[in-house]
């Protein structure tokens, strides 16, 4: 059977990745997009790659034109999706690519957001390790009907470091991630620090000194995987492609713990996992090797003399780190295979 899909915040970059992979999905039928100030227009004069969906136009986003629908997609700005999931049926799975459901703390969303607070949804990385129910966020997906889709950033820094603080083979403190980030990751509206004649040519770090809103969402992973106050030194840099992400997070080796230790910590929690793939030693990973594939790609090694385990991990931020992980977690609350409509293969060169 077929169910019923609709995207708001269709005419955005995030939207527009959801709509190219839920094109080929199987069991999911797109009939409604939304948009704020594009409604009224052809989607495909929007999103022009999207040729397959070019008999649909964009309607403007109220929970009358949502409702009816079996699963909801939401690619809106922070602070848009709260008040309109409120008046969606209950028995409707709606799933949130923004940050309004994502956080458990409401000091937390005060902090860094601001704005009223919505409550927190089952969080959409299935590969989280999380300690208890069933070793990984897989379980809270199950059957859910509200979903919070992860920001980028803040999956691709977890998922790298979670596997060793559940097996206690790093510490919680003195956590470190810099990341060389693409600008689609801030979205398609007209910013001056995101246009060609900024990034183009130069490298551009943002929200230094633990500003940034992702830190609380990596926390609180970190915590689910068995961290009671994890401490964290993030900085996300702009880089001149236009979507990717490339993390490098770092944490002290646990005393005692060995080489071998480490390795087998993130093994154990990626070894079954079709699109969290752990890389053989010595290897490292490309954003090239991921684009437009839901794949997170990890490199791992042990610095001895600094005392600290390096993670490098490489994600397609639109993919991997937003719509794929949707649909992913989509498809585990609807019973789906969990790899339908998505592929582990990237786009080369």
């Amino acid at each position: 059977m077929t169910l019923s899909v609709a995207v708001a915040g269709a005419s955005g970059y995030a939207g527009g990745e959801l709509l190219r992979l839920l094109a080929a999905h199987p069991d999911l039928e797109v009939r409604t997009v939304t948009a704020n100030s594009n409604a009224g227009q052809r989607l495909v004069d929007v999103q022009p790659h999207l040729r397959s969906l070019a008999h649909l136009t964009l309607s403007e986003t109220t929970p009358e034109t949502l409702g009816g629908h079996d699963v909801v997609f939401l690619a809106l700005p922070h602070g848009k999706s709260g008040a309109l999931t409120e008046h969606l049926p209950e028995n409707t799975l709606v799933v949130d690519c923004g940050a309004d459901h994502r956080l458990e703390s409401e000091d937390d969303w005060a902090a860094f957001y601001g704005g009223d607070y919505f409550g927190a949804w089952a969080y959409g990385v299935p590969e989280l390790p999380v300690v208890g129910v069933g070793g990984s966020q897989r379980a809270n997906l199950q059957h859910s009907r509200r979903i919070a889709a992860p920001g980028c950033n803040a999956s691709t820094v977890a998922l790298a470091l979670a596997p060793g603080i559940r097996a206690k083979v790093i510490e919680e403190r003195d956590i470190v991630a810099v990341l060389a980030v693409g600008p689609s990751g801030a979205g398609k509206s007209l910013k001056l620090p995101n246009l060609a004649g900024e990034v183009l040519g130069s490298a551009n770090p943002y929200a230094v000194g633990g500003t940034h809103r992702h830190i609380p969402e990596i926390q609180q992973s970190l915590r689910w995987a068995g961290a009671t106050n994890p401490t964290l030194s993030f900085t996300p840099v702009i880089v001149p492609m236009s979507r990717g992400i490339l993390a490098t997070s770092t944490a002290r080796l646990t005393p005692g713990a060995t080489p071998a230790d480490v390795r087998n910590a993130w093994e154990r929690a990626y070894a079954d996992e079709p699109f969290v793939h752990l890389l053989p030693e010595g290897h490292f990973p490309r954003t090239a090797d991921v684009l437009g594939a839901n794949t997170a790609l990890i490199g791992l090694a042990v610095d001895e003399a600094a005392g600290r385990v390096v993670t490098v991990t490489a994600v397609d931020n639109l993919t991997k780190g937003t719509a794929g992980a949707a649909i992913q977690s989509a498809n585990i609350a609807l019973g789906l295979p969990e790899t339908a409509g998505l592929s582990t293969n990237g786009v080369a060169p």
